[in-house]
């Protein structure tokens, strides 16, 4: 028994979390295990996805520490089970707990490091509730007692506490030094697996919540290796799935994207409710809607919904791109008026200027475009910048001010390249090759035109390509890019979404020709995916 319990121990240590919840939870089943190896088991079945199981053994843990009469390691482990708690929206069990850890500290006047941890739900309740430096303070105190016993996990948490406390209060560039900082300890592998895992998840979020698309693409980066490295590590995977997704779509890679979002839904599906699920849905619904899938695009901001993702602003533009200008009008208008933290308002003041011009609606787009710039110009992140120029040049273009469009757009052109994200400075492009042909401009207008058909084409972005046809059509008819007979039968085929294997049924040949045929047709029209080629197909007449 000593050397079974030597051997889970040491699993745990290398961060083997299989193994050692296996050998543990065995031991266990045999004979009570002592309260720290409880704690440990605990802390196995949590990063193993068992997160049923895991406060039950904390539970115990806890009553086997009051055995001891050791109050610290009790009230340790009321402050995880009211953590977990927490979030999973438990918040009165989770009070509970939290007020018992504290009653036992104070019984037995200990001056302990388990004092600093109780203070973090505090800090996270009024960094929730309110924008003002309270918080800040409590985290500020919490940090104090980790450095003063030396506690690596309590310092990293207070310390991100503190950055997303500023970030709160407005002082962006303090609060993601703070985090830049906690950064190097997790990576640094200072601190335990439960707390980085959390650590990556937080500095990553806040990241999206400032517009940062630099620092959350090297977190992401490094958060992806960090669970690469685990095998056995469950709970965060689906949550550096979904970041993976969005930064991916950003820089045109659809198809991988597609693929990380669903890799996402999977592992978030079980155990259920997982927070993480409707953004993984709704990163799908989003690429449906730019491929112009528009039924499975419905479908997935269904159930994003059902899994507590807002829909929009993704609904409404799905809305718009079917000619339900009414409809998405009503949409983003609620969401924009319900919508009263700031710091998220910019993902909607964008497709709320679109929807607006659509509907003929300048002024309120106008309005809208004026109050992402104020913000974009408050928070200084090239993302904000792009967006804030792009909807500025819309507004412009739309309303005949051609010139001073074209400025506000080379702007957000050259911001959206600069974060290398091709699809919105195709768009860009396509408006500014409006406005030069609005100025009499015909060879300027043609080329950005055409650039921004090209990009549409290669990324499959099917209702963006019909768009472009319809403000400026292409000067030829079909063309056949170079193509066989055969290979035009086989892309033909491919644009009406049929497999390689109903190609091959269908025109009596194997299915290793079709994939030939199919990558030939690739390699002649510089395409990179199906969804690419069907738009080729249609943009060219050839379906």
């Amino acid at each position: 028994m000593t050397e079974a319990l030597e051997r889970g121990r040491g699993s745990f240590r290398e961060g083997q979390w299989g193994a050692a919840y296996a050998q543990l939870s065995a031991l266990d089943r045999q004979s009570p295990l002592p309260a720290p190896d409880l704690e440990q088991l605990a802390t196995a079945a949590f990063l193993t996805g068992r997160e049923t199981e895991s406060p039950d053994y904390l539970a115990r843990a806890h009553r086997a520490f009051l055995d001891r009469e050791d109050a610290a390691g009790a009230g340790r482990c009321a402050f995880w089970l009211a953590f977990s708690l927490m979030n999973r929206g438990d918040m009165a069990q989770a009070g509970g707990w939290l007020a018992r850890a504290q009653r036992l500290l104070d019984e037995g006047g200990q001056d302990c490091v388990e004092r600093g941890y109780l203070l973090l739900p505090a800090g996270m309740q009024h960094l929730a509730q309110h924008a003002d430096a309270t918080g800040y303070t409590v985290f500020t105190e919490a940090a104090g007692i980790g450095e003063r016993f030396r506690d690596r996990d309590l310092v990293t948490m207070a310390r991100h506490g503190q950055g997303r406390a500023r970030i709160r209060q407005g002082k962006t560039s303090e609060g993601m030094a703070l985090l830049d900082e906690v950064m190097i300890a997790v990576t640094g592998g200072e601190v335990s697996s439960k707390v980085a895992g959390m650590v990556y998840c937080g500095v990553i979020s806040a990241c999206h919540e400032t517009f940062d698309l630099r620092r959350a693409q090297e977190w992401t980066d490094a958060f992806t290796q960090w669970c690469t490295a685990q095998v056995d590590l469950v709970p965060y995977r689906g949550h550096c799935l979904v970041r993976r997704a969005e930064i991916l779509q950003l820089h045109g890679a659809w198809g991988d994207a597609m693929d990380e979002a669903q890799r996402a839904s999977e592992r978030l599906s079980q155990p259920p409710n997982q927070p993480d699920l409707g953004p993984a849905l709704y990163q799908q619904a989003e690429i449906h809607r730019l491929r112009g899938e528009f039924a499975r695009a419905e479908e997935m901001y269904r159930q994003a919904s059902q899994a507590g993702r807002q829909p929009q602003p993704g609904l409404a533009q799905l809305r718009l791109a079917q000619g339900q200008t009414a409809a998405a009008v009503a949409a983003i208008g609620r969401a924009l008026e319900e919508m009263t933290d700031r710091r998220n308002r910019p993902r909607l003041l964008l497709p709320y200027v679109e929807i607006m011009l659509a509907a003929n609606d300048i002024a309120a787009a106008r309005s809208a475009a004026a109050e992402l710039a104020e913000i974009a110009a408050e928070v200084g992140a090239p993302w904000l910048q792009a967006m804030s120029a792009q909807a500025t040049g819309a507004v412009l273009q739309f309303a005949g001010e051609d010139r001073a469009a074209l400025a506000a757009l080379r702007d957000a052109s050259t911001a959206w390249q600069e974060l290398q994200a091709p699809y919105e400075a195709a768009r860009v492009r396509l408006l500014m090759g409006l406005a030069c042909r609005a100025l009499g401009d015909t060879d300027s207008a043609e080329l950005e035109l055409d650039a921004a058909r090209r990009v549409f084409r290669q990324l499959g972005a099917v209702p963006d390509l019909a768009r472009a046809d319809k403000l400026a059509p292409p000067r030829s008819g079909a063309r056949s890019g170079g193509l066989t007979a055969r290979e035009l039968q086989v892309l033909r085929l491919i644009a009406k979404g049929e497999s390689n294997r109903a190609i091959a049924a269908g025109l009596g040949i194997s299915e290793k020709t079709v994939a030939r045929h199919v990558s030939n047709i690739f390699t002649k029209l510089d395409l990179a995916s199906r969804s690419a080629a069907t738009a080729y197909a249609f943009q060219n007449g050839l379906v």
